[in-house]
Parts: structure tokens; C-alpha cells; sequence
């Protein structure tokens, strides 16, 4: 069963009680920053994020039973008074607990069913190549997305084609994907470049520069659609094989070699992760 597999029967079987990142580091044997990353990376959720949506899911479907009291169903779900159990519930199902109720109808808002737990255990990974790479630094365009839904991607992809080729000092047309800022189940995406220190690019390009570090370098086998499986892989991989990620801001990077085809969607496409020395 992998990591992210264990996480899940946990928090599944436990989703009336509590639930502590070091209840979880007891079950899997791994630190809490690799479980901080490794859960939402395979899942889309932040492990509390994910905690929520679901205790909140379960109150919804109890609710839309006709639940006599709500104040119970709000105590079920953790939630310590009806005030802040209907706040978070219209903020994730943009309707009040009594309005639902009222309704007797799951129809209109997104149920948060619980997770496959073979998350990762479906994808054959080869061992990564390690390379020692300097201080890179990269200009592109960056964008807020949730975890469980990044759907603007492939428009912000879109929208940077007509940069590739036209930035000031680019190293090579080889393009990134670059993940950072991963926080409350939402990440900050970039689509860049590696450029040359210095260089002046268009004022609405977003700047990062990764730190010296050595990079474990794993092959994405299939199309764009299916990375997130190679991610978790990855992750996984590494944590077996004893190697820490590194404590830069940058979580990892995806690499889109020449051959990659946008228009397809498939060719080149590898995993960076930084490690610590």
C-alpha cells in the first residue's frame, strides 16, 4: 500500500474524530513535510482540505436525509457551534445547511467522494538521472489554481506560446512548468523559461530562480493529461530510496523538452525534483 494510500485509509476510517499530521507520520513512517507534499500532489487536496470537504460531504448527504437537528450534524462534522459549520459549508457548497434540508436534494452542489487509495500504486517508475545543476533562473507567466482543479492550465499554456522565442536572453525554447506556493490546497503555477541573470524581459513576466541543487530528473511516460500519476510516483520513489526534497520555495519543476507538441499534448516531458545534499 503506498503512503498516500495508508493516508487515506486513515482519514477515511477516522472522519468523525481527529486526525493529526503526527497520527499520520506514525502509521507511514515518513516526516511531515514529505506528507505535506506528497498528499496533495496525488490527491489534489491539502490533508486538512481534504479532511473538510469530506466531513463536510457527509453532512451534506445527511442533511439532505432531513436531519432533524443541524447543530448535531454540525458537532458530527467537527465544527464546534452552527455559525462556523454553516460558514464552511456555503463555502464549499455555496448553499446554507438549511437551505439543503429544505431541499432534500444532493443535485445542485459537488459532492467530495472519498479517494481511490491505490493513488499511486498503478504507475511503473524508472529510477530518476541526478544532475547538478547551478542557480537557474526562469521568466514566465504565473497563476493562482486549486490543487483539486486546475483547469486553467492549458490556457495559461496557450497564452505563453506567443512568448516562446520572443524573451530577451531565453537559454533554449525548452519550456517549464513550475510549481511553488503550495498552501491551503492551492499552488501557484508558472509557465516559463530559463533566461540568462540580468536580462530584461516584459514587464508582466513573473521572475524565479531555483538555488544550486541537485535535481533528480524522472521520465514522464504518456501524455500531459496523465502527470499527476508520475508526480506522486516520483515522490513516492524518492522517499523510498531515502532522498529528501530540497527546503526551496520551488516544490518541482516539470520540463517540456523540444519535442514536446503542445498541439497533442504528448513528447518530452520530465519531472525535476530538487534534493537536499
Amino acid at each position: 500500500m503506498s503512503d498516500v494510500a495508508k493516508m487515506l485509509w486513515v482519514l477515511e476510517s477516522r472522519l468523525t474524530e481527529p486526525v493529526s499530521l503526527d497520527d499520520l507520520v506514525e502509521v507511514t513512517g515518513r516526516s511531515k513535510s514529505y506528507l505535506s507534499r506528497a498528499f496533495p500532489l496525488a490527491t489534489g487536496y491539502s490533508i486538512s482540505g481534504y479532511m473538510r470537504a469530506r466531513r463536510l460531504t457527509e453532512a451534506a448527504r445527511k442533511l439532505a436525509d432531513g436531519a432533524p437537528d443541524i447543530l448535531s450534524v454540525a458537532l458530527d462534522a467537527g465544527y464546534g457551534s452552527h455559525e462556523a459549520f454553516t460558514r464552511a459549508f456555503g463555502d464549499q457548497f455555496g448553499i446554507t445547511p438549511d437551505e439543503l434540508r429544505r431541499r432534500r436534494n444532493l443535485d445542485t452542489i459537488q459532492l467530495v467522494e472519498p479517494q481511490r487509495m491505490d493513488t499511486t500504486t498503478t504507475i511503473d517508475i524508472a529510477p530518476p538521472r541526478f544532475e547538478t545543476r547551478s542557480r537557474m533562473h526562469f521568466a514566465g507567466l504565473a497563476q493562482r489554481h486549486p490543487m483539486n482543479n486546475p483547469a486553467g492550465i492549458p490556457a495559461q499554456w496557450q497564452q505563453f506560446q506567443a512568448y516562446i522565442g520572443n524573451i530577451e536572453g531565453a537559454v533554449s525554447d525548452a519550456a517549464y512548468g513550475i510549481v511553488c506556493g503550495i498552501e491551503g490546497g492551492n499552488f501557484d503555477y508558472i509557465v516559463a523559461v530559463e533566461v540568462r541573470e540580468g536580462v530584461d524581459v516584459q514587464p508582466e513576466l513573473k521572475r524565479i530562480t531555483t538555488p544550486a541543487l541537485n535535481w533528480a530528473r524522472f521520465v514522464h511516460r504518456g501524455d500531459v493529461t496523465t502527470i499527476r500519476s508520475t508526480i506522486g510516483a516520483a515522490s513516492e520513489w524518492l522517499a523510498n530510496a531515502g532522498r529528501e526534497l530540497s527546503d526551496a520555495p520551488v516544490a518541482f519543476l516539470e520540463y517540456y523538452g523540444p519535442a514536446f507538441d503542445m498541439a497533442t499534448g504528448s513528447g518530452d516531458i520530465e519531472i525535476w525534483f530538487g534534493l537536499k545534499a
